[in-house]
């Protein structure tokens, strides 16, 4: 039920007070969150009052507003992601010291890769991956390897809106390079994000022949070994799957 005069609810305002918080910003102001929310200012301030009284935002002083480690705790305690972290953070582990570079994990979220764990060493190439960032399907490689192993209507869903902002692609080079991924079970882009990197991911496939997470490496340009490379992912992505079967039903 709506609970305000523009008709969205209290559900609807408490996530854009809580999703407002930009990227590596720790803290806002009061106002810059009503701002950023779209909320009148005394709507901002009750919510704010309210989640902090639940530990999910925290106060303090001059009008500054944080996230509240309740809500750290909770989304950490119960999160789907929390099975494949474990499973993958051993396996990622090892890909990381033989390679010495970026290794990352994402799931799709929508038409992005959502980045939920990233290893990542002093001397590493640069690696535009976060944990909790997202980027675009098509300049990532995880974003490729995951879409490219999904069901057909999701693709034909996919495709049917794409758009490139930057114009440096167009929708019939992503439906060739889908095809391209599906049948040589990896992705890879060279230099798209950063001119000097090479990104490559792998599957990790469920028991329905899905995609469920991508496993990938950020490595220097100069380093194209493909025969080394993709079939020590590919491994270790089939090692996820075993321990995602083995404990996790809704993976089977």
């Amino acid at each position: 039920m709506a609970n305000s005069v523009s008709g969205d609810s209290v559900v609807d305002r408490v996530v854009r007070v809580i999703a407002a918080f930009p990227e590596g910003a720790s803290s806002l102001q009061l106002s810059d969150l009503a701002v950023r929310a779209g909320l009148p200012l005394t709507t901002a301030h009750r919510l704010v009052r309210q989640l902090a009284a639940h530990g999910l935002l925290e106060t303090g002083a001059g009008g500054t507003v944080r996230l509240g480690l309740r809500l750290w705790e909770l989304v950490n305690r119960n999160s789907p992601t929390l099975a494949l972290r474990q499973a993958a953070m051993p396996l990622m582990e090892d890909i990381q010291q033989v390679l010495n570079q970026n290794v990352n994990l994402a799931v799709l979220d929508g038409w992005e890769a959502l980045f939920v764990e990233r290893l990542s060493r002093r001397g590493s190439v640069a690696n535009r991956a976060k944990v909790a960032g997202r980027m675009p399907v098509h300049v990532s490689s995880a974003g490729l390897a995951l879409m490219a192993h999904q069901d057909m209507a999701l693709q034909a869903d996919y495709l049917a809106q794409f758009a490139d902002p930057a114009g440096k692609t167009t929708v019939d080079a992503m439906r060739g390079l889908l095809s391209e991924t599906a049948h040589q079970g990896y992705a890879q882009l060279a230099g798209v994000v950063d001119p000097d990197t090479w990104g490559i991911a792998v599957p990790v496939i469920d028991g329905k022949k899905r995609a469920v997470a991508a496993l990938g490496i950020v490595v220097p340009l100069q380093e194209m070994r493909l025969q080394a490379l993709v079939p020590a992912l590919q491994t270790a992505a089939r090692g996820i799957a075993r321990r995602l079967a083995r404990d996790e039903p809704w993976f089977r």
